[in-house]
């Protein structure tokens, strides 16, 4: 799952309900875990497989104007959890 997401939170949040389902329980995925690997567009591993002349006109812009640090953290920080998970 790609993700462009403009927040930590709204990552987090995203990334979490399509690995383990949704954590607030009021979705339809409530409970239901996809499993799904999740990424940000901003991470390394994605934005070198795009072409640099794409990223700059769609993706560079928000890149800058966002937390993109914080972001990538949180989408990592679950796929971590995911990792360590039985």
């Amino acid at each position: 799952m790609l993700l462009g997401t403009p927040t930590a939170e709204s990552s987090r949040l995203y990334a979490l309900t399509v690995t383990e389902g949704d954590p607030s329980w009021a979705g339809v995925l409530a409970g239901e875990s996809l499993g799904l690997p999740v990424f940000h567009v901003t991470e390394n591993d994605i934005k070198n497989q795009i072409s640099p002349d794409l990223y700059e006109k769609h993706v560079a812009l928000m890149e800058i104007a966002l937390e993109a640090n914080e972001i990538r953290e949180a989408v990592r920080d679950v796929r971590a959890e995911k990792s360590k998970a039985p």
